[in-house]
């Protein structure tokens, strides 16, 4: 098992998303104060709440992280870098990027890389995630794409969009192993499925080095019941 010391740690590992296309202003609010209570690694949000996150979550250490190419990915690389260099101006840390599944899928791995690099380049010490949609790729696609991403400078690969079913956890654990093989390097996000504390548990123990779910307030919330609001009375011993 994992060894999580505490809620606080656990939240630490943990990027708390809200992609919901149709979530009013105060739904939003209310999920970034959620943020802010248990104190996320970071939060994902669409572009048009950027700047609300930026405001509620200032001061607290949670990143701001949004999308670009989502959930698609088959916008040009053009748009894709516009809509980078725009959410670097409203102050985020982290992007995640949607790759060209149709150019995957053609082998035009060259384009792929070019693309991520000059994402990259434009982000600089900002966080990069490339998502892969795990779901719409076979595994010798997967190994080829990890190879791409890590080379082009990309930190994460992250393993789905949430608009295709989850996998099931030996999915996530075939994932999580052809990436370790064929890009060391590169860090891990997986995505999807992961509603409960035992199975961010599974996954983490696994070798994800970073999990994203939209039930983070339930697992750490979860975990805080079963391991630090256990209550014991013990009795005296005789010995």
């Amino acid at each position: 098992m994992y060894n999580i010391k505490n809620s606080k740690e656990l939240a630490g590992y943990i990027n708390y998303s809200n992609l919901n296309n149709i979530i009013s202003e105060d739904e939003m609010k209310e999920f970034l104060e959620k943020a802010k209570e248990l104190n996320f690694n970071s939060v994902i949000v669409s572009p048009t709440y950027v700047t609300l996150a930026k405001e509620i979550l200032a001061g607290s250490d949670i990143k701001i992280g949004s999308v670009v190419g989502f959930p698609l990915g088959f916008e040009d690389s053009e748009s894709k870098l516009a809509e980078t260099k725009t959410l670097i101006d409203k102050g985020i840390d982290e992007l995640e990027v949607v790759i060209n599944l149709s150019h995957l899928k053609d082998k035009k791995y060259g384009l792929i890389g070019k693309e991520i690099e000059a994402i990259k380049e434009a982000m600089g010490d900002k966080i990069l995630k490339v998502n892969i949609e795990v779901k719409a790729l076979d595994d010798a696609e997967k190994s080829a794409i990890v190879q791409v991403a890590e080379k082009a400078g990309a930190d994460f690969v992250k393993t789905a969009t949430g608009f295709v079913s989850p996998c099931h956890i030996y999915e996530i654990v075939n994932d999580i192993n052809i990436i370790q093989k064929y890009a060391p390097k590169i860090k891990i996000d997986i995505y999807g499925g992961i509603d409960s504390y035992k199975i961010a548990n599974q996954v983490l123990t696994a070798g994800a080095d970073k999990i994203t779910s939209n039930y983070g307030y339930e697992i750490v919330k979860q975990y805080k019941e079963l391991r630090e609001n256990t209550q014991v009375k013990p009795k005296p011993i005789t010995l």
